[in-house]
């Protein structure tokens, strides 16, 4: 085989002729990861994970990182992926990558004793209205999201004033997906969410996320920044153990804490399939990646 591992990333970050800021910040990264892995004696090349021209049966495996446009072409990327599993070795593993698609996972979770973020799952195809679950659930402030979704796709914060105007986009949604509702945290206004990271099972770092002025969404893409940040024990404990209730473990994990309005820890999301990392925060942490592949897969 030529390679034995392909950094995944989508097609603007392989060669943009402009790059902005945050695109050389992506490309940084997955150079960091590239470097480590061959540090370790393995070929690595980066490659957009929708290449009509690359041969996976060339690789030994595969690395996903940047491919963050799958959930815009999700059933193109699904088809992707069913062909590709029997080609090469995936990381994380398919089956880690197919239960963390649909947040339903939180559940999942939930049923072994993690806390979570309360969650309500609407099915595809429900006719029930906006109005309807939140006489039922009693939560003054919902976020409404997709089950399957990223960067903050389709992420609506209703409260009373503005529930009768999202009706239609729930109604519309619902068509072709399942969607989910949790109470708004209002805490995340002030302490933020943090990114913990854990990397074959083992503590590696944290980077705190807070939302700008007005926003309640924390990624960049909506203004939120990133900071360094440094975990309590409870912090990491609580990571630590979500990670291990996985189906299997992971080779990287990110995983989203928060505190609730009795400042108590819960989970927001654990991202398994192409998560944020900030290697550029902490360099290290690629070559602990880039080791525990080599230990657990070479």
């Amino acid at each position: 085989m030529k390679y034995d591992v392909v950094i995944l990333t989508q097609e603007k970050y392989i060669a943009p002729n402009e790059p902005d800021w945050y695109s050389k910040q992506v490309i940084k990264e997955d150079a960091l990861i590239v470097k480590a892995l061959e540090e370790q004696n393995l070929k690595a090349i980066k490659k957009d994970w929708a290449d009509p021209n690359f041969d996976w049966n060339d690789t030994k495996s595969v690395l996903f990182r940047t491919t963050w446009d799958y959930f815009d072409r999700f059933e193109e990327f699904k088809s992707w992926l069913n062909a590709i599993r029997h080609k090469t070795r995936l990381i994380n593993s398919f089956e880690l990558i197919e239960w963390n698609f649909d947040k339903k996972y939180l559940l999942d979770l939930q049923t072994k004793g993690i806390p979570i973020v309360d969650t309500h799952i609407i099915q595809q195809g429900s006719t029930m209205t906006l109005l309807d679950l939140q006489k039922s659930l009693n939560w003054p402030k919902m976020v409404l999201k997709p089950t399957v979704s990223g960067a903050g796709r389709h992420t609506y914060l209703i409260d009373t004033e503005n529930i009768s105007q999202h009706e239609s986009v729930l109604a519309e949604l619902l068509q072709n997906e399942d969607m989910m509702l949790q109470p708004f945290i209002e805490n995340i206004k002030v302490h933020g969410e943090v990114s913990h990271i854990v990397i074959g099972g083992e503590y590696s770092h944290a980077i705190l996320k807070l939302a700008q002025e007005g926003e309640f969404r924390v990624q960049d893409d909506f203004g939120g920044t990133t900071h360094l940040y440094a975990p309590s024990n409870e912090e990491k404990e609580l990571a630590i153990a979500i990670v291990e209730a996985c189906p299997t473990l992971p080779a990287y994990a990110r995983v989203d804490l928060m505190w609730n309005d009795k400042m108590e820890l819960i989970l927001g999301e654990i991202e398994l399939i192409e998560p944020e990392l900030w290697f550029r925060n902490y360099p290290n942490a690629s070559t602990q990646l880039a080791e525990f592949v080599k230990k657990n897969y070479f």
